[in-house]
């Protein structure tokens, strides 16, 4: 069974997401994940995206989206910005924490884009970001360049394919280096409800107090989950936080 990645294009519609002399990055976003996409399908990946047009869906649905497609892996495609214009340069990823197959294949992107010519920023953790602590699947968010800034901008146009090719390399690169990524995630199980009323209610409860929580209805009852983990010591530690907010959990795989 070949593995699944949905990719999203970040911003769209209404939020044109950062702007520079009238590039807007919700364009190149969405250029460069529709080549990214057709790579991927092309190396046999079951692709999806969370936007295929110039549309807008607030963080919280490209989550929700990818946690019901249950793809593999997401991985959200996005341009940088900084205050001030033409002062920082170069390509980063970000992900929930430094570690796991996420980890490894935000590694590997900014890898092969520094190849393409980019300055490497680096990895960074960002785990208040809605995409990457809401979705309960490995995820990475890449930052294609700075937008505001004239040389990334020109590496970008004049290398487009070459940086499509990169991110695609490293996705596949991850992929081929590791065994089933299912039988080696790890969610916590908090709630099992044949009442839908119930499920909803605990899972509101859970996300107003920011845990990454969400229902998983397949089957004869409705799971509430929260996270999702490639080793067993995150899911431990997010146990504990539950267990001391008061909830009854078990790790599930």
């Amino acid at each position: 069974m070949p593995y699944s990645v949905m990719l999203d294009a970040g911003h769209g519609g209404s939020d044109p997401g950062a702007v520079y002399n009238g590039r807007q990055e919700k364009d190149d976003a969405l250029r460069l994940t529709l080549a990214v996409g057709e790579i991927l399908q092309n190396n046999g990946i079951d692709v999806e995206y969370t936007r295929t047009t110039d549309v807008y869906e607030s963080p919280y649905e490209k989550a929700m989206e990818a946690n019901n497609a249950g793809v593999d892996f997401f991985v959200s495609i996005h341009r940088n910005s900084f205050p001030t214009d033409n002062q920082v340069m170069g390509i980063e990823s970000l992900v929930y924490d430094l570690s796991g197959i996420k980890y490894e294949m935000a590694q590997n992107i900014d890898e092969q884009l520094e190849a393409v010519g980019f300055v490497d920023l680096g990895v960074k953790a960002r785990p208040n970001l809605v995409v990457l602590k809401r979705t309960n699947m490995p995820s990475v968010l890449v930052e294609a360049g700075f937008i505001n800034s004239d040389t990334d901008n020109q590496l970008f146009d004049d290398n487009f394919q070459d940086i499509a090719e990169a991110i695609a390399r490293g996705i596949l690169d991850t992929l081929s280096n590791i065994g089933a990524v299912r039988e080696a995630y790890y969610r916590v199980q908090v709630g099992l409800y044949r009442n839908n009323m119930n499920a909803n209610r605990l899972l509101e409860e859970l996300l107003a107090q920011d845990f990454p929580a969400f229902i998983d209805n397949v089957g004869e009852y409705n799971r509430v989950l929260v996270g999702g983990y490639d080793n067993l010591n995150a899911a431990v530690a997010m146990e504990q936080r539950l267990r001391r907010a008061g909830y009854d959990t078990l790790i599930v795989s």
